[in-house]
């Protein structure tokens, strides 16, 4: 199952839960309550928001003409 991080604008928390694709958490409720945690003074109908995070993708050569373990590693020639 997919992970994501919110954030709550009120506290400046950022919380990672899994739920699948198609569900949407809106609120520092529903957030606690997936993630198991106490709400705390924040009201549980704050509004969160899903933090964009850029998918990992390994191509095999880093910018530099390296291989993917680095420039030092040997593994690449040059």
């Amino acid at each position: 199952m997919p992970r994501y991080e919110y954030r709550c604008p009120a506290n400046g928390r950022v919380v990672e839960i899994s739920h699948g694709m198609s569900e949407h958490v809106a609120t520092w409720g529903q957030l606690c309550e997936r993630a198991g945690i106490e709400p705390g003074a924040t009201a549980p109908e704050t509004p969160v928001e899903k933090v964009v995070s850029l998918a990992f993708t390994r191509s095999g050569a880093t910018r530099d003409g390296a291989g993917p373990c680095g420039p030092a590693c040997g593994c690449h020639p040059h």
